[in-house]
């Protein structure tokens, strides 16, 4: 009789003890041996569920009061944990591939910190100096050297030195701006999961 009543007891609360062990123990366990393996696949399985997880939990915190009127839900997370942890279903690394990354990561960057140059950069002789110096650091005496014959040979419909200068200057600028690359993404599809 006594052993009869522990199991309903567990039996009820069945959401209640299984749910930390899948949602937290095993992933915790799994994700110590991924970081211990070679292997990137495990690793990205993991760091993949933790994703979800956190997903999952602040949904929780978001919608508490509404969750509450759903008596399935404790059972229902459970099922779709145990769906995202258990390597057989792989559930985690589908999610992610198929509804979260395609939300998240865009792969078209937006610049927020261009902030257009003035017009005329160069206006005062203290600043012509400067770009002068900058200049000759930049390409080089012999450069600096060329661009003046080459303003002295042209007749003077052409720019004149400074708007040569300039030009260059922003010609450089655009070429050094993005530090990660023409074709930077934050993802690549080269991963497997």
């Amino acid at each position: 009789m006594g052993s009869g009543s522990f199991l309903k007891v567990v039996a009820r609360n069945f959401d209640v003890l299984a749910g930390p062990v899948v949602t937290l123990v095993y992933p915790l366990y799994a994700s110590i041996k991924a970081i211990e393996t070679k292997s990137s696949t495990d690793d990205q399985q993991w760091l993949t569920y933790w994703v979800l997880y956190s997903f999952i939990t602040l949904f929780e915190l978001t919608f508490a009061k509404v969750i509450e009127w759903f008596p399935i839900w404790s059972y229902a997370k459970l099922f779709f944990s145990c769906w995202l942890v258990l390597p057989y279903f792989n559930g985690a690394a589908y999610v992610y591939q198929h509804f979260v990354r395609p939300l998240l990561v865009n792969r078209q960057t937006v610049n927020i910190w261009y902030i257009p140059r003035k017009e005329d950069i160069i206006s005062k002789p203290e600043d012509i100096l400067s770009a002068a110096k900058k200049y000759i650091e930049e390409n080089g005496p012999k450069a600096f050297e060329s661009l003046i014959s080459k303003y002295q040979r042209e007749p003077k419909t052409r720019r004149t030195i400074l708007e040569e200068v300039q030009a260059q200057q922003q010609s450089h600028a655009e070429k050094e701006y993005n530090p990660w690359g023409e074709n930077s993404t934050l993802f690549d599809d080269g991963h497997r999961y």
